[in-house]
């Protein structure tokens, strides 16, 4: 690109219309006033006419504060017994940090993944030495403080009749040594919004030691309704009382196929990727509408295109080799299809688990800041913080503001 090419480039960037800050933010004006007090061309006097206004934005930095309490005391003039107003409760007793600096710390660890030496090394630059030993314990006792609120969480995302599960392995050490076993953090996500609902969704997180069947069927206890899951073996135990219905999960289904169709592409496998692309573009034209109408739509759409996509895999599986990648591709979908084509009979299911995907992204990017948990103890106490944080976030509530005003109050 020329360098004309990238002036007018960047011109043309600088003109698009800006987003306005946001009306919340609290603004400080500077006013500036011209020096000249007649004009400067005729000397007369001047009339006011209008101002220039423009807003940039500052951040000001945090800053360490230390809250006084200053508790006077009074004897009796005759008896000499004392007279006080009590102590203020704390997040943690005797504890040195307020739940504004707690939330902090949390907010940091859990919602923006920097591990506690780091978060130790930042506050030494602001003149406050906070040790990562020191950090840990905090962490610790406002998990414990904090707990009550998992089993009340777990409570309302199972008391839903739609739930999306999935898990992801996370790495734990272990005792003595310095190898690591993989462990598993489950999530579990009540999120009926695409139907139009208004009810808020939820995330919560269980940790195990091992992906073992038992511990979804351990978490689900009690729960019926639709299961949106990936094929995992571990769940169909679940299946088999009847209670918990499977629905399986399009893009698994869709991905295996792309993944051939992205190593040896061929007309079969971007045939099969368009018949797909047409059941997610009726997914698209009816997200947010009641459920109602969801299924519908699904009945008089995708449920010919799913009957149409069945009968074209089945008689293309006996063209290839079941050896075959793409015919093992396929295969999964048929193998799936009562589960993969439930959601076009039930206006409350999704086409595919994507809302349990998307919760996962923040384990991905925490698994890369603190590599391994310490312990299953360790696991645990992330479980509880994601789940308190991601359903802050599927519900559009700042994690640290929520986990100041829960600290400030909880242990009240």
């Amino acid at each position: 690109m020329s360098a004309d090419q990238t002036a007018g480039a960047w011109s043309l960037r600088q003109t698009r219309t800006r987003k306005p800050f946001p009306e919340s933010l609290p603004r400080d004006e500077k006013r500036l006033l011209s020096a000249a007090s007649c004009c400067p061309d005729c000397g007369d006097s001047l009339r006011w006419l209008g101002e220039d206004t423009a807003e940039q934005l500052e951040l000001m930095r945090s800053a360490f504060r230390v809250i006084r309490t200053v508790r006077e005391k009074h004897a009796c003039t005759k008896c000499d017994a004392i007279v006080q107003a009590p102590a203020p409760s704390r997040p943690i007793e005797r504890g040195i940090a307020g739940a504004g600096l707690l939330a902090r710390v949390l907010g940091s660890k859990y919602a923006e993944h920097t591990p506690l030496y780091r978060q130790s090394e930042i506050y030494s630059r602001q003149g406050v030495e906070l040790s990562r030993s020191l950090l840990s314990g905090w962490v610790d006792a406002c998990c414990r403080l904090l707990s009550p609120l998992e089993e009340a969480l777990r409570g309302y995302v199972l008391s839903d009749g739609k739930l999306h599960v999935d898990d992801t392995p996370v790495q734990m050490l272990l005792s003595g040594n310095k190898k690591t076993k993989s462990g598993r953090l489950w999530k579990y996500v009540r999120d009926d919004r695409n139907a139009g609902s208004a009810v808020a969704p939820a995330v919560w997180f269980a940790y195990s030691p091992d992906r073992k069947a038992i511990h979804p069927q351990t978490h689900l206890a009690g729960f019926r309704g639709v299961l949106q899951a990936d094929a995992y073996a571990g769940f169909n135990e679940l299946y088999r009382g009847g209670q918990i219905t499977e629905a399986a999960c399009w893009a698994h289904a869709r991905r295996k196929i792309h993944d051939v169709y992205a190593r040896t592409p061929s007309a079969l496998t971007e045939d099969a990727l368009k018949r797909i692309g047409g059941l997610y573009a009726i997914g698209a034209e009816i997200r947010g509408m009641p459920a109602e109408q969801r299924l519908a739509e699904r009945q008089q759409k995708a449920k010919p295109l799913l009957k149409s996509l069945e009968s074209w895999l089945r008689e293309k599986m006996n063209t290839l080799s079941r050896h075959s990648e793409l015919a093992k591709a396929f295969a999964y979908a048929l193998n799936q299809w009562p589960a993969l084509t439930h959601y076009a009979g039930n206006g409350w299911t999704e086409a595919d688990n994507n809302i349990a995907e998307k919760a996962l992204r923040m384990v991905s990017l925490g698994r890369k800041n603190w590599l391994f948990f310490g312990s299953d103890h360790g696991g645990e106490r992330v479980a509880l913080m994601y789940s308190l944080i991601g359903t802050c976030k599927l519900n559009g509530v700042d994690p640290e503001s929520y986990l100041r005003h829960v600290l400030d109050v909880i242990a009240d």
